[in-house]
């Protein structure tokens, strides 16, 4: 693939920043804001201005099932961007969905959108039918579908090998034990992106190739039908942001810049 370039942790990688810039991260699916406070300490610590946001009904929040959309999610990233320009929009997973309708109404804004290990929607396509394209992932053998409350659930045994296969066994018992359900309906939501906007704003994209969540195909799959050509690989699972935080954090904010 063109320009891709190969990356490992160093431990050592270079973080400070030529000027500030501000850099808006999403979380994805079943995850948080606060699950990415070590990439956000090393680009905090590197001069940039960073805002994460937590989408509602994750982490602490506790937004009724039934009042949670797709564009609530997009409401609650805009809202916390207001006026901010020349912004760096990073996603992970599900996040992808989410970014890239707000890239679309808010283009000028945006500088550029980093998507990691994440979802790239084309116009019309909701995370459920991208996801039933991919054959590597373990996530649809391994997922409970509650209709009736509205959500969906990784089963606790899987959690770890779907998620995050390669980091540490009291971080992923943590997470197996704490993994709160999925609102469905933004799930199954389709996108509107145009071209003239989104199709327009500068992307990079950085896979993980050792993830069981989304593919490394559907990966790349996905990153050629975008048209991306800036792209980086980590040997990663499907969070990178734990194990490979600090290299993850040197191309964040290389990319920023």
């Amino acid at each position: 693939m063109e320009n891709e370039k190969i990356i490992k942790e160093t431990g050592n990688s270079p973080l400070l920043t030529e000027r500030a810039n501000t850099i808006v991260i999403v979380h994805g699916a079943w995850s948080s804001a606060k699950d990415w406070h070590q990439v956000v300490g090393n680009l905090t610590s590197a001069g940039n201005k960073v805002i994460t946001v937590n989408l509602p009904g994750h982490g602490g929040d506790h937004t009724p099932v039934s009042t949670i959309s797709l564009q609530l999610y997009v409401y609650e990233v805009l809202k916390a961007i207001g006026d901010e320009k020349d912004i760096t929009l990073v996603c992970h997973s599900f996040g992808g969905m989410v970014v890239s309708e707000v890239a679309e109404l808010i283009a000028p804004q945006i500088k550029k959108v980093i998507y990691v290990a994440a979802f790239v929607p084309k116009n019309g396509d909701s995370l459920l039918s991208i996801a039933q394209t991919d054959s590597e992932s373990l996530v649809g053998k391994n997922l409970i579908i509650d209709e009736k409350t509205g959500v969906a659930i990784i089963e606790k045994e899987a959690v770890a090998e779907i998620f995050m296969a390669d980091a540490p066994v009291a971080v992923a018992q943590y997470v197996a034990n704490n993994l709160r359900p999925e609102p469905l309906a933004p799930l199954a939501t389709p996108v509107t992106l145009t071209n003239a906007n989104s199709g327009q704003i500068a992307k990079v994209y950085i896979h993980s190739k050792h993830d069981h969540t989304i593919g490394y195909s559907l990966q790349q799959k996905m990153v050629e039908e975008a048209g991306i050509l800036k792209t980086y690989s980590l040997p990663s699972s499907h969070t990178p942001f734990i194990v490979f935080s600090q290299v993850l954090s040197a191309i964040i904010s290389l990319e920023a810049n």
